[in-house]
């Protein structure tokens, strides 16, 4: 099944600058339908009043609810549990990656990354494109 382009999208970090690179890679790719939250209480918020969304990408470090919070309170709830959703941070530990997958993400991209790198994460949780 081809993947809708005009699905929304959900960018959810704290910091202006990286929801607009976010919002410029993923226009690249063909996704304009974006919408953008400062947080994880934020994006729970927009979830549950805008959805249906085909995707959630968030950072993990955010105050006051981290990607992780927000990702177990995603998994948790059953409208948006089978949501795809990949998380974006600077770590790279290993440690953090099995915190992640045992939550329940779809994949998980470290900091800093291009188009190619965002269009194969998003391939390989929605399908090509």
């Amino acid at each position: 099944m081809a993947v809708d382009k005009n699905m929304k999208v959900i960018v959810v970090d704290d910091y202006k600058t990286m929801q607009r690179i976010l919002k410029n890679l993923l226009k690249q790719i063909g996704f304009n339908n974006v919408v953008t939250a400062n947080h994880g209480e934020e994006a729970f918020d927009i979830l549950q009043s805008e959805g249906p969304f085909g995707l959630i990408i968030s950072d993990w470090n955010m105050e006051p609810m981290t990607g992780l919070e927000l990702l177990k309170k995603v998994r948790a709830d059953a409208k948006l549990k089978s949501m795809p959703f990949i998380m974006v941070t600077a770590e790279s530990k290993t440690e953090n990656v099995i915190v992640a997958k045992k939550a329940g993400v779809s994949n998980y991209i470290v900091k800093p990354f291009n188009a190619g790198t965002l269009k194969g994460k998003m391939a390989s949780v929605l399908g090509d494109f």
